[in-house]
């Protein structure tokens, strides 16, 4: 019986629960046939599926994607390896150089954060710096022949890189990296701000793995005891985790409004309607019951950040400031295999109202780029400053109006964003 988790979006949450499907078969063939099989059983859109032999392909990752409903399903259904997605979601690691980047144009890559004890903070690389090169070749050389997606490559503990970079003050430096695991702190930031006299909470969420309950209970109590007035939630880099911990952020934010009212449902296949259920929200001690809250995200805000947003939504008024969400209001069960795990769509979540068709993600209210001249958290980094405008004045502020051009350009691709989860070359794990 292979074990299972279950994944909304790159979520995951323990599941027990049996597929009577086998795969102690490693071989190629073994592998696709197990894929197929689940597919068959799990897959949303199984209906859609071309049919193909499993026979026919070299290995499962081609099968998938062979096999995957386009044009939604173009990176939702995923295969991961199993030691790598244990790390990420049971203790917050990947192998890497420690860092996740934005290409803002095709020559032009901006360091977004830096993880802290990794590679990239030791080299010396810091939020806002440009990356020039990479292992001798330029970022324009790379990106022009398409190569840059795997310039810095495989998640290898020990694989050596080399980086050239330009800091925000003109320095030219560079230097070699060796890839070992990293740890990301979940929650990266607590504090509170002053806003002509009042408490402002402002909480840095990078991902939603086990680690991250404590954490968030910590930072809520800190906010608690200081009574802050209005919640900012910096999500704009965070790809997703754990169900539970969506619910549990929503739970301290919602507090009394939200308890036990619905968070999400989740709609399978109708082979699999059994599985049919509600989230409900929970009675937290630590919860805040803010009025507002204002979220910061961006292209990189998928999955679980984007469940928070809309089961809050029905609720209280949740104003989003930023760039666009990935979208992704679908979810994953995860069937390992071998030294692998396979994550194909397998239901479809909805909030309270029953919405739940954001496959093109959430638009923000007050858009906004990124502000990488400002280390995070900094009042007057250019996402915060709105945030605080907007909880100020109760409308966006004049330059965020000046930016409603970007999502013109969003959709014209004039910005590309890395993928959730972009640190450094762990793309896969969506």
């Amino acid at each position: 019986m292979s074990s299972h988790r279950t994944i909304l979006a790159a979520t995951i949450v323990a599941c027990a629960m049996g597929t009577g499907l086998s795969a102690q078969d490693c071989s190629i063939l073994g592998q696709n046939t197990y894929v197929s099989d689940v597919m068959d059983q799990y897959y949303f859109w199984y209906r859609e599926m071309p049919q193909v032999s499993p026979a026919n392909f070299d290995s499962p990752e081609a099968y998938l994607e062979a096999v995957r409903f386009r044009p939604i399903d173009t990176s939702y259904s995923y295969i991961s390896g199993r030691a790598a997605t244990d790390a990420f979601f049971s203790n917050s690691q990947f192998v890497g150089i420690g860092f996740t980047q934005r290409q803002l144009n095709p020559d032009e890559i901006r360091v977004a954060q830096v993880f802290p004890d990794s590679p990239a903070a030791e080299l010396g690389l810091r939020r806002g710096d440009y990356i020039v090169e990479i292992d001798g070749r330029s970022v324009t050389d790379l990106s022009a022949s398409g190569e840059l997606g795997g310039a810095f490559g495989p998640s290898t503990i020990g694989y050596e890189v080399q980086i050239g970079w330009r800091t925000l003050q003109g320095a030219s430096k560079s230097g070699t990296v060796s890839k070992r695991p990293v740890t990301i702190p979940t929650v990266s930031q607590t504090k509170v701000l002053d806003l002509n006299g009042l408490p402002v909470g402002y909480v840095h969420f990078r991902n939603f793995v086990e680690p991250s309950t404590a954490a968030l209970d910590q930072a809520f109590s800190e906010l608690r005891r200081e009574g802050v007035v209005d919640l900012v939630l910096d999500m704009r880099y965070n790809g997703g985790g754990l169900i539970d911990v969506a619910r549990h952020l929503g739970s301290l934010i919602g507090g009394t409004r939200t308890n036990s009212q619905i968070f999400v449902e989740f709609q399978h296949n109708d082979k699999q309607t059994a599985l049919n259920r509600q989230l409900r929200f929970e009675n937290r001690a630590q919860a805040l019951s803010v009025p507002r809250i204002v979220i910061l995200t961006s292209r990189a805000s998928a999955s679980a950040s984007e469940l928070v947003i809309s089961g809050l939504d029905p609720f209280m008024p949740v104003t989003l400031v930023g760039r666009r969400t990935y979208g992704k209001p679908v979810g994953q069960y995860g069937f390992n295999f071998c030294d692998k795990v396979v994550f194909p769509v397998s239901f479809k979540s909805v909030n309270a109202r029953g919405e739940g068709d954001f496959f093109n993600g959430f638009e923000t209210d007050c858009p906004m780029r990124d502000g990488f001249n400002r280390p995070l958290g900094h009042p007057e980094e250019a996402m915060l400053a709105e945030a605080l405008y907007f909880l100020e004045h109760g409308t966006c502020s004049p330059e965020s109006m000046a930016e409603q051009t970007l999502r013109t350009q969003a959709t014209a691709g004039a910005e590309r964003e890395a993928p959730p989860y972009g640190f450094d070359q762990l793309v896969n794990a969506r």
